[in-house]
């Protein structure tokens, strides 16, 4: 009993150390945090940003410009949307949550990572307005120390008050207030059960789940904070029932301006580069991309309709315009090069030549048309992407294979959901599109060579103290290799020339582009038109932000815009010319059997040359086939009939042969013909038989090259004309034994 009793104590004295050891430790490491009222009240982040050139453009006061909201103007679902999503036990703790800590702990050390945090709204307070986002165990326990200290100093109702008027929502929506006018032209005051709901349910992350740029996600999201209430009962199944039907109805209030709308880019990519917007302190610097003239520019020009502008160069975002808050939408044949054409041309699948038969199709049900619901019959891949035909683009894609499109699209971070997997793709079939941006970093890798690097509007930041906490230094994914990228740049540049894209053809400059619209009779409902140079690639959206429909067109209005900003960007200069040569093979082929005969093949060695088709492929996927029509004449075997005792002998076209007609008789040969392609050639010899060679042959200057000798049918020619042809016995099945 003595020897228990000792080992007891010596394990509790051990346990005892132990938590001394950790309290002291405690207060070792948190012995400089203190709670900073004026941080909870008045979070000051005046943040300054320059332009490209380093001239400041403005200074964005992250808390100053919006107006506070009272807990008491608030509607009691509004608050309990907070609850229900971020903290239920809010009002029974005292700051911290010991069960979701000690939860969040185990699956931690399962993980090995800090992803689980088990944040209360009175955590997230201070790690908001005191602390940094980084996932370290100093900052862990600065944050339960002032959390505590918070407790004690302020009420339950006054926490919950500076959290909703300091949270970050979105689009540089700081605090409920802000966001209640930004998203629904409304103080937060009047906001509905379904609105409270939306807004909370962007706060774990504002950028993915706006619903200006995922709708979809937004309404699901939206849909668990409602159910998160329901499960707190602070509303019933039929009120939740009922407010799930409705649609999210934001209304996309612009922030006016100069600025602006690159202002909100430079906020959402914050989040979008894991930049802690929270702890953007009070004279820190953002350094941009911006080109003010450019941006002055795009804002200024005459818009009929909604619309989004991006200019981009080496990586960076010169210009953004965009009255739909950068939400995604349809991108139409845009698509086409991404997806389709230049991964099948990676995949050695065609060349720019090769001919697809333009038909009526149909894949399990789906038969697409193209825009002018006509078929054009067989038609080159360039021709295909230059007037934007559907019907190529579906069969190539199902030769190509939706999973090996989607392998091209991931490394440009294009994810699929599974429900977009199918031919419809082709056609800029997704369930959330895509961005212009996205859409115009896609398009750069063309003339980058197959190096997809996204654009950034943010160059770098830094700290008040001088420190650099950001700098846009990426790493470019190959997608593509140089000799698809050449072979696309040319394409491109022929639809800018002679294609859809023809409204930029008056340009004096080296531009590719590719047009896209979509809609149905009634009217479109988005219309692009994105080019590029060696410098600058442009994309240009119109639209409604509604999906109503419109007259707008990808050909015309974005294409009109796109060339006024060319003008402008190379008004005292000119790019420099794209790449159309890099990892490519020029090869020619037999024209006739192209033209004539749909075939691809190597010309003849001895093909004249009016004969030869100059083509470029991918290096590696140059014809197999070589024709030999020339070194080796070969036609089909004439015919040989007789009419009026005439000897009539019907020759096949062959453009570029000639032949030599000799006739037998007796053991005497005679030419009676050696000259060019006649229809009908006629010999009248006297009675007799008589039997007839024909020799197919193609003159190669002053030397003739013949082919194989043709021997027609014996011809027995009578006064009568009765047996044009010999008769030949059948001497195997002749039965000799009735002789």
């Amino acid at each position: 009993m003595a020897k228990f009793l000792k080992i007891s104590l010596i394990i509790l004295l051990s346990l005892c150390g132990v938590a001394a050891t950790l309290i002291l430790t405690f207060f070792i490491i948190t012995k400089d945090a203190r709670l900073d009222e004026s941080k909870l009240l008045n979070p000051n982040r005046n943040i300054l940003i320059y332009d490209k050139d380093g001239n400041e453009i403005t200074s964005a006061n992250t808390s100053g410009n919006h107006t506070t909201v009272s807990l008491e103007a608030l509607e009691k679902h509004t608050i309990n949307a907070f609850i229900a999503s971020e903290d239920r036990t809010f009002y029974s703790h005292n700051g911290l949550n010991y069960k979701r800590m000690l939860k969040a702990f185990y699956k931690n050390i399962v993980s090995r990572s800090f992803k689980e945090g088990a944040s209360t709204i009175s955590q997230q307070l201070i790690k908001n307005t005191h602390l940094s986002q980084e996932k370290t165990i100093k900052r862990k326990l600065n944050e339960i120390k002032l959390t505590l200290q918070l407790e004690k100093r302020y009420s339950k109702d006054e926490i919950l008050e500076m959290y909703l008027n300091t949270i970050y929502f979105g689009h540089s929506c700081y605090g409920l207030q802000s966001a209640s006018e930004f998203y629904f032209d409304k103080t937060a005051d009047k906001l509905t059960l379904t609105e409270s709901a939306t807004l909370v349910g962007l706060l774990s992350s504002p950028n993915n789940y706006s619903p200006f740029k995922n709708a979809e996600k937004c309404l699901q999201r939206r849909n668990l904070v409602l159910n998160a209430m329901l499960e707190c009962n602070f509303i019933d199944e039929a009120t939740c029932k009922t407010a799930k039907n409705q649609p999210i109805n934001a209304i996309q209030t612009n922030k006016t301006g100069r600025n602006a709308d690159y202002l909100n880019g430079i906020f959402d990519e914050l989040e979008e580069i894991n930049t802690d917007f929270y702890n953007l302190k009070n004279g820190c610097k953002i350094y941009t991309y911006l080109d003010t003239e450019l941006q002055n520019f795009i804002e200024n020009i005459d818009y009929s309709y909604d619309n989004s502008v991006v200019i981009t160069s080496d990586g960076g975002v010169n210009a953004y315009k965009s009255s739909i808050n950068g939400a995604k939408r349809q991108p139409g044949s845009t698509i086409k090069p991404l997806l389709v054409y230049a991964p099948a041309l990676e995949e050695k699948i065609l060349s720019p030549f090769t001919k697809i038969l333009d038909e009526k199709v149909n894949y399990s049900g789906y038969s697409p048309e193209n825009f002018d619901k006509k078929y054009h019959g067989y038609v080159s891949v360039t021709d295909s992407i230059k007037n934007s035909y559907n019907v190529p683009a579906v069969k190539t894609l199902n030769t190509l294979t939706v999973k090996t499109a989607e392998k091209y699209l991931t490394k440009m971070n294009i994810a699929l959901e599974d429900d977009e997997k199918n031919l419809a793709l082709a056609l800029g079939g997704m369930k959330y599109g895509l961005s212009l941006k996205n859409l115009t970093d896609m398009y750069s890798v063309f003339p980058a060579g197959g190096a997809y690097t996204p654009s950034r509007f943010i160059k770098k930041i830094v700290a008040p103290n001088g420190k650099t906490i950001f700098e846009n230094v990426q790493h470019p994914s190959k997608v593509f290799s140089e000799g698809t990228c050449s072979l696309m740049n040319e394409i491109l540049t022929e639809t800018a020339k002679n294609g859809t894209a023809k409204k930029l053809s008056g340009l004096s400059l080296n531009v590719a582009a590719k047009t896209g619209t979509c809609g149905n009779s009634e009217g479109n409902t988005d219309a692009y038109s994105i080019c590029y140079t060696s410098d600058h690639s442009i994309g240009v959206w119109l639209g409604d932000k509604a999906n109503k429909r419109t007259k707008v067109s990808g050909g015309n209005d974005c294409c009109t815009i796109a060339k006024d900003i060319l003008s402008k960007l190379y008004r005292n200069r000119k790019p420099e010319k794209l790449d159309t040569q890099s990892g490519t093979s020029a090869v020619n082929i037999d024209a006739e059997e192209y033209y004539e005969n749909n075939k691809i093949i190597l010309a003849d060695p001895a093909c004249p040359k009016l004969n030869l088709l100059k083509v470029k492929t991918l290096r590696g996927n140059e014809p197999k086939e070589t024709s030999d029509r020339f070194s080796s004449p070969s036609i089909p075997a004439p015919t040989v009939s007789v009419k009026n005792n005439a000897v009539n002998i019907e020759l096949c076209h062959a453009k570029y042969y000639a032949y030599i007609i000799k006739r037998h008789s007796n053991g005497k040969i005679k030419t009676i013909y050696d000259g060019k392609w006649q229809k009908c050639i006629t010999d009248s010899p006297p009675e007799g038989y008589y039997t007839y060679t024909v020799t197919p042959y193609f003159l190669d200057g002053d030397k003739k090259i013949y082919g194989q000798e043709i021997t027609l049918p014996a011809i027995n020619l009578n006064k009568n004309n009765t047996s044009p042809q010999v008769k030949i016995p059948d001497m195997a099945n002749k039965n000799w034994f009735d002789l």
